[in-house]
């Protein structure tokens, strides 16, 4: 079967969530770019979005709608010589109407798994939990006569284990699309044991022409992202315990947060991720890694007294951020919850003191001055060279956690979960954001 031929039924699972909604619009799009060839014309493309919800479906559908529209607006050159032939087709405006309506049309919403039946290849972007993938997995599999493929969005749990868990014998891949998958490049692929020759090929070159950064992860539960992350996590939870002696839960999550986006130059602190991805969600997956990684504990006893009082964070259905660890407004943390009051505190009353006894900061350069600029690697030696002597208490944990950052990273590739120390470099760059690697030469 070709590539344009597997892509003519394919279903999405999942696909009002999140990831699956990002991941329908970019399978919609390159569906209906197929289509539209004219070797393709009175082909049937289907691609069933399945959920648990009709009203989530007739979100997802609005979702689309609007999504297409910006992406037609960008390619609507390209669009008047894919309508050439068209001649009811004379403005922008009706170019850009005829390719909503030949995106959308493609798609089928469904409450019902068996829509998934006659699909040649099948999108998974469910909950993270083995035993409910698996069930799906095997029950489309033993009822689809096509011997279909499967891309598992799986952030965590290893892709050998869904394979054989659902008896798939090498049909199925990791496709782990960062979030959202619209916007992201990163993606990376996860061959499970067994994973067939030919479908790897077909998952590289659906990245290709989704102009993704593809990088290889072995299947090692959390593969590379989640590795670096999870642990990075853990890190920051142990320090904010550490610094207990001096500094109140409040000031020392704080501190971390502070330290890890201004000190070390992300586009945002550690507590603040925790919160876009939620902290229910981090706490899962620790606890799924955990289960797999038996040399280590991957554990968070923090995220525990948070979850324990329903402090959850993520994301409302229109993006905007949930309060969670911290506490936001227009997006900006201006709080921080504390589990011993069960109360939020404004973060201007403890600031000017946690600021003090951080004591001075060597002037960093903002994320969003330096991630874009040409300049970059100048403009972050001469911060880091001014970081390596400064002898603030800020200084020194700043330092202490861009090493441990660095640790993780050669942690990953000597563990064989990274190929290589360029490879979870792109992944932290590319996924995260980051303005540099975490294995890097800045502190020598």
């Amino acid at each position: 079967m070709s590539y344009e031929e597997r892509l003519q039924h394919v279903s999405v699972l999942g696909a009002a969530g999140k990831m699956g909604s990002g991941i329908l619009l970019l399978t919609a799009v390159e569906m209906a770019d197929i289509s539209l060839k004219p070797e393709n014309k009175g082909k049937a493309f289907v691609l069933n979005a399945i959920d648990v919800s009709d009203e989530a479906l007739a979100g997802v559908i609005k979702y689309l709608k609007a999504q297409v529209l910006k992406l037609a607006e960008k390619k609507v050159v390209a669009l008047r010589k894919v309508y050439a032939g068209r001649a009811d087709l004379i403005d922008n405006d009706e170019i850009i109407g005829q390719y909503i309506f030949d995106v959308i049309s493609l798609v089928r919403t469904s409450t019902r798994l068996e829509s998934a039946y006659d699909s040649h290849l099948v999108f998974e972007a469910i909950k993270e939990e083995l035993e409910i993938k698996t069930s799906l997995f095997s029950k489309i599999s033993d009822n689809n006569p096509h011997e279909p493929w499967f891309f598992t969005n799986t952030s965590s749990i290893p892709i050998t284990r869904l394979d054989e868990g659902a008896g798939l014998k090498g049909r199925i891949i990791g496709f782990h699309f960062y979030n959202p998958p619209a916007v992201q490049k990163l993606v990376e692929i996860i061959r499970a044991k067994h994973t067939l020759p030919e479908l790897e090929a077909f998952a590289q070159q659906y990245a290709k022409n989704l102009r993704k950064v593809v990088v290889p992860s072995h299947d090692v539960a959390g593969f590379i992202g989640n590795g670096h992350f999870m642990r990075d996590i853990l890190y920051a939870a142990a320090e904010v315990e550490r610094l207990g002696k001096d500094f109140s839960y409040v000031e020392g999550v704080y501190a971390m947060n502070k330290i890890s986006q201004e000190y070390l130059v992300r586009p945002m602190g550690i507590f603040q991720l925790i919160d876009y991805v939620g902290v229910d969600v981090c706490s899962f997956i620790l606890s799924v890694m955990d289960h797999h990684l038996k040399e280590e504990t991957l554990h968070c006893p923090l995220l525990d007294r948070l979850l324990a009082l329903g402090v959850k964070g993520g994301q409302f259905s229109d993006g905007s951020q949930k309060d969670g660890a911290l506490k936001y407004e227009k997006g900006r943390p201006v709080a921080i919850f504390n589990p011993a009051t069960k109360a939020y505190v404004a973060i201007s009353e403890i600031q000017p003191t946690v600021d003090e006894k951080l004591g001075p900061m060597p002037v960093a350069p903002p994320w969003k001055s330096v991630v874009g600029s040409k300049s970059k690697d100048q403009v972050l030696t001469g911060y880091f060279n001014q970081l390596k002597v400064a002898t603030s208490l800020g200084a020194v944990l700043a330092r202490a956690y861009v090493i441990q950052s660095a640790a993780i990273g050669r942690q990953l590739v000597n563990s064989g979960v990274a190929m290589s120390e360029n490879d979870v470099n792109t992944v932290l760059l590319t996924g995260f954001f980051h303005a540099y690697g975490p294995i890097n030469n800045y502190l020598g």
